[in-house]
């Protein structure tokens, strides 16, 4: 049974102090803050809404001082007091997510308030600032980073979550080394993509005929959401042998999930960093080199951030399989292929709902084999708001997710299936394509398109 969360929303709240004028109900600085709380970048976030009420109250009330991450950490987090907060870094990873939130929450909710919320970098004491001020006409949640590449590609992409690897699968033994990884990936990361953005010339395309799948996802009109998978949620899922559906996890279910022994600063680390693998950066950085890639329009966000009303207004690519990114599911109505996770997430298999002559009912990958058969599906559905579309590229595995990469950018390889998807006044119909690969050491080598479906298109 789903377990419920309980967001707390109160106006006068129950760690609201004592020691001080209480009334706040006419200060537009709490009305602005209790609108915040109440919006969707943190209705879902009760300890994020708890740190920003708290944090708020203290200001409000003349109490700065006392803000610091020792008494956030006891007061938000219930952490004991005179715990040491350089053995436990949770408030540190919260105010990141906080002050991420506050930004897109200006950026989109409240872009023509006149007052906005900020939390300096340094310190925990929230500042309120006259709008006018500043300016916010570009979005403040938009980083503009320029993109990692391989040898002969360039091209830069705006980041929003922060990159990191993982392996395909760990043991529980291997939990720490896993989180190890994870976390220098992400400086080596940053370094790179400073070094790259110094060295790199500017893009430059030959002429090609226009690609109608891809300027159908990257629709100069609608905004674009790149969405990778989440690598963290894929270790606690594997050390935990228990999936997280998407119902769940837009809850924060991951939170709850059991975690075998380990020291308390990993553990805050499995279940707030952001974390995603190496090769799921490369296909963006690949994206970003595409001719219809419109960088102003398109948007990298982790899938802890993604909210439904994100998928029913814009266009998006969701990479990874259900079991490391819940959001693909959202297809699996309108679909005849679906990514199934294997019991106690012991490798994972696709299903097809009627097989037709020639196909098997199901398609499994032995993932713990170094050199073995993979599959991917790439599927291409309308948004939730049916105004857009939603690109989905799903590997059983890292080389499956590859493989699915590879065959997009290499167009020869859809052009009979998108010949026969394209229907009157340049449109495609919806489609899913069944893939095979090799994969040799986590990496795809001969794919093939073995099973396709068309939805809707004329004369199917």
């Amino acid at each position: 049974m789903e377990r419920s969360v309980a967001i707390p929303f109160p106006p006068k709240i129950a760690f609201l102090p004592t020691d001080g004028p209480e009334n706040l109900e006419d200060d537009p600085r709490w009305r602005l803050t209790q609108r915040i709380v109440a919006g969707r970048h943190l209705a879902r976030s009760p300890l994020l809404s708890k740190f920003l009420l708290f944090i708020v109250t203290e200001t409000l009330q003349g109490r700065q001082e006392r803000i610091s991450e020792q008494k956030i950490g006891v007061q938000v987090f219930s952490r004991p007091k005179g715990y040491r907060t350089v053995e436990d870094n949770i408030v540190r990873n919260y105010a990141r997510q906080l002050r991420k939130r506050l930004a897109e929450h200006f950026a989109e909710e409240s872009r023509n308030d006149s007052m906005r919320i900020e939390i300096p970098l340094g310190g925990y004491v929230p500042v309120f600032i006259d709008a006018e001020t500043i300016s916010l006409s570009q979005p403040s949640l938009v980083v503009p980073t320029p993109a990692l590449v391989e040898p002969g590609g360039s091209g830069p992409f705006t980041l929003l979550a922060k990159p990191s690897a993982s392996g395909a699968r760990s043991r529980t033994h291997r939990t720490l080394i896993a989180i190890g990884m994870l976390t220098g990936y992400s400086a080596v990361l940053i370094c790179l993509t400073v070094l790259a953005f110094s060295h790199i010339p500017a893009i430059g395309h030959s002429p090609e005929p226009p690609n109608l799948l891809l300027t159908s996802i990257f629709d100069p009109l609608h905004n674009t959401y790149i969405v990778p998978p989440d690598a963290g949620l894929n270790l606690m899922e594997d050390m935990s042998h228990h999936p997280i559906p998407l119902t769940k996890y837009i809850k924060s279910g991951y939170l709850d999930l059991p975690l075998p022994p380990m020291d308390a600063h990993s553990a805050t680390d499995m279940r707030t960093q952001e974390f995603t693998s190496f090769s799921n950066l490369q296909i963006v950085a690949a994206l970003a080199t595409l001719p219809e890639y419109k960088r102003e329009r398109v948007f990298l966000r982790f899938p802890r951030d993604l909210r439904f009303d994100d998928l029913k207004n814009a266009n998006a690519v969701i990479l990874g399989s259900v079991c490391s990114n819940p959001w693909a599911a959202v297809a699996d109505e309108s679909t005849n292929f679906h990514i199934h996770c294997g019991d106690g997430m012991q490798g994972a298999a696709i299903v097809s709902n009627k097989p037709q002559p020639g196909e098997q009912a199901s398609y499994l990958s032995q993932w713990d084999e170094p050199t073995h058969e993979t599959y991917a599906l790439i599927i291409f559905v309308p948004n939730l708001g049916g105004n857009g579309h939603l690109l989905l590229l799903e590997g059983l595995d890292v080389a499956g997710t590859q493989a699915a990469a590879e065959v997009l950018l290499h167009s020869d390889a859809l052009a009979r299936i998108l010949e026969r998807a394209h229907r009157p006044h340049a449109s495609l119909a919806s489609f899913e394509v069944l893939l095979r690969a090799t994969s040799i050491e986590s990496n795809a080598a001969g794919t093939q398109v073995i099973a396709f479906r068309i939805h809707g298109a004329v004369g199917n």
